[in-house]
């Protein structure tokens, strides 16, 4: 199995960012051009409508996304995701990003849920909420 061997530094950058500032709530990563390296594509403060809509209809991604929701008591709540994005079009993807997804999930390991997506139904935000729940 092919494994990615680390990140870039525009990766580390992204996820230091994504959990040091408050103003973006979302990283996408791709498998850079070097073979074996994730490298994130977009860093943003995304809606839930605005992050489903930026996923490529025929290509994996693997992104992380802070999730704002509230509690059945009312209280507001934080989760982080790591989600695999595997549309049924990036089949030829997925061993390197299965890779990268178990590469990720080693390094950010206060990330508790984990997510395989192949559709969009399985993005939506209430079944993201009950997740993180």
């Amino acid at each position: 199995m092919t494994s990615p061997i680390g990140l870039t530094e525009g990766c580390r950058d992204a996820l230091h960012h994504l959990r040091q500032a408050r103003e973006i709530n979302t990283v996408i990563f791709r498998i850079a051009d070097a073979p074996g390296v994730l490298a994130p594509e977009m860093e943003g403060n995304l809606t839930h409508d605005e992050l489903v809509s930026a996923l490529p209809a025929d290509q994996a991604r693997l992104f992380v996304h802070e999730l704002s929701f509230a509690t059945p008591e009312g209280s507001r709540r934080h989760e982080m995701l790591l989600i695999l994005w595997m549309p049924a079009d990036a089949e030829a993807q997925e061993e390197i990003y299965t890779a990268g997804y178990t590469f990720l999930k080693e390094y950010l390991p206060d990330v508790h849920v984990h997510l395989t997506a192949r559709r969009q139904d399985q993005l939506e935000y209430r079944r993201l909420v009950a997740l993180a729940g």
